[in-house]
């Protein structure tokens, strides 16, 4: 049996030593091309899965978008604020969220109406944005009034969520989905494409994991502080599931999925992450400064209008939200300096 040798290059096999040669640059290239390629792979079969579960459903691939494909993709965040938060570690938790969904409406959004122009559900533009700015807006206040967010805010954030999931399931229902969707899955059972799913969000979590230890390696080893790496690493690899299904799902021509994943997932990130983890224990503000609450408001604002210009989202739209994430990484740069 293989057994490391600590602080060593080497392997011990049955009492013999195997000296093996590696550079810490291998490890962590394997780390980054390995999560690159679960993240594309996972992504691929998320959307395969969550497509053909629609129409077994008989709901909208937007609402799936919304609920199922959101979820999954943000569980990364969801497993990264608990274990954060159960280690006092309160601002990381509260960062990852409010980061994440910064990166969601911005570089995520922007990045899949770039590659392919994204066409507009009304249910988003009439219901689901407006539930996030209202989200948005909801959270800014909590941690205004009491810079903390108790136990009782958490257990109001479960309840609209499981509101927004009911409701969601309401206004999606459909029972004629487009003829082109029923012949491309009508060959996938329930059990498979739950199965697609299932799989595309394990690869994806993993993929996750990987690409971000790689990249949290990568900038120890040139010397970045562990502030910046959390403030943008951490944030930007959390959201990679969404980057990879969003984009996939634009590419395959599913601009509902790719958006309903990007909407969906930053609701989910304030009710469902930010409300079970401080439901677990409270969260206090700690180092999270008001500008990045008040832009991930704002994206939340600007998105709104531009889903209304011509139900469709234009490629210099998505260029203008990419524009807005790097502009919030200046601001991480000069307030760090």
């Amino acid at each position: 049996m293989l057994q490391p040798q600590e602080n060593r290059n080497s392997l011990q096999i049955q009492g013999t030593v195997l000296q093996v040669k590696y550079h810490p640059f291998m490890i962590i290239a394997l780390l980054l091309l390995g999560g690159l390629v679960l993240l594309c792979a996972g992504g691929d079969l998320l959307v395969r899965g969550a497509e053909s579960l629609a129409i077994r459903l008989g709901m909208t691939p937007l609402v799936i978008g919304l609920t199922v494909v959101a979820f999954g993709t943000s569980s990364p965040e969801l497993f990264i604020s608990i274990g954060a938060a159960l280690q006092d570690l309160d601002d990381v938790a509260i960062g990852n969220a409010v980061g994440s969904n910064i990166a969601n409406l911005t570089l995520v959004l922007g990045l899949a109406a770039w590659v392919y122009p994204i066409r507009v559900e009304t249910q988003v533009m009439k219901k689901d944005a407006p539930v996030l700015i209202f989200c948005s807006v909801a959270l800014c206040a909590m941690l205004f009034v009491s810079g903390i967010l108790t136990r009782g805010y958490g257990a109001l954030m479960v309840i609209a969520l499981a509101a927004y999931i009911f409701l969601c399931i309401r206004w999606g229902k459909s029972g004629d989905p487009e003829p082109t969707d029923c012949e491309n899955t009508a060959s996938k059972s329930l059990l498979l494409s739950t199965v697609l799913v299932m799989a595309g969000l394990v690869m994806l979590v993993y993929g996750a994991e990987f690409f971000v230890d790689g990249a949290v390696q990568l900038a120890r080893n040139f010397g970045i502080s562990e502030a910046v790496i959390s403030l943008t690493l951490i944030a930007f690899g959390t959201s990679l599931p969404e980057i990879a299904s969003t984009l996939i799902a634009s590419v395959k021509g599913r601009g509902d999925l790719a958006i309903g994943n990007a909407v969906g997932s930053s609701i989910f990130n304030i009710l469902a992450i930010l409300g079970l983890t401080s439901l677990i224990t409270p969260l206090s503000m700690g180092n999270i400064s008001w500008v990045d609450l008040v832009f991930m408001t704002l994206t939340a604002m600007i998105v709104l209008p531009i889903l209304y210009t011509e139900e469709k989202m234009t490629r210099s739209e998505g260029a203008f939200l990419v524009f807005c994430y790097f502009v919030y990484l200046s601001l991480i740069a000069y307030r760090i300096s």
